[in-house]
């Protein structure tokens, strides 16, 4: 029987304490992290979550892309492209696809985003000014803020969003537009990194935490 698809929500990621704490901020997930089931790990001539991704049914596919980034006709392209020979023929399929999203699949794309998450535990202060802030940008632009935190260390991730999301306040409409479809396309390209396995040869999609759920990808 071929393997099926599957969506999980992402890890939960421990981070340390920092002083007078609030309880978790309980923001929505962005779309989980997607695992291929198959054969149990560590055993011999086990198919890769590549290979297992080329095989499975396009809806299936179709299904699990749709997580990475929520635009049917990028998922359909890259569904319709299998199978891919490695990891890195996946991103750049998936790159291209995304620079040729329309205005209007854009938008749909954002809308079905969710907030970063917040750390488990945070200063007060921080708090309210990261609430305020992605307040003021969904007033402003009509979505989510969208962001890869790809090589920031865990403990600086707050305030880069913070640092990031009131920079970008700034811009007008139509350069945010361009920020934002950049950082979706960052944001696929680690979701897809997650849905294949580190090296699209060996490593399932659910092993280990991952680090970045809100928005780490992996070098370019």
């Amino acid at each position: 029987m071929r393997s099926q698809l599957s969506q999980h929500l992402p890890p939960t990621h421990t981070r340390r304490p920092r002083g007078i704490t609030l309880p978790a901020h309980r923001l929505p997930d962005l779309p989980g992290r997607v695992a291929i089931p198959g054969q149990s790990r560590g055993t011999p001539g086990t198919t890769s979550p590549l290979e297992r991704f080329n095989t499975a049914p396009a809806q299936n596919a179709e299904r699990a892309l749709l997580a990475c980034l929520h635009s049917l006709r990028w998922a359909l392209r890259l569904a319709g492209h299998r199978p891919y020979p490695d990891l890195p023929s996946l991103l750049a399929a998936s790159d291209e696809a995304a620079y040729d999203l329309s205005a209007k699949e854009l938008e749909e794309a954002l809308a079905a985003e969710s907030l970063p998450d917040l750390p488990e535990a945070t200063y007060s202060a921080a708090h309210t000014a990261l609430s305020a802030a992605h307040a003021a940008y969904a007033a402003k632009f009509g979505h989510v803020f969208v962001i890869s935190l790809e090589g920031v260390p865990e403990e600086e991730s707050l305030d880069r969003v913070l640092t990031d999301i009131r920079s970008r306040l700034a811009n007008d409409p139509e350069d945010e537009r361009v920020v934002a479809a950049e950082q979706l396309r960052r944001l696929a390209r680690q979701r897809l990194t997650d849905l294949v396995g580190a090296r699209g040869t060996a490593r399932p999609a659910t092993d280990g935490p991952t680090p970045g759920v809100s928005g780490q990808t992996p070098p370019r």
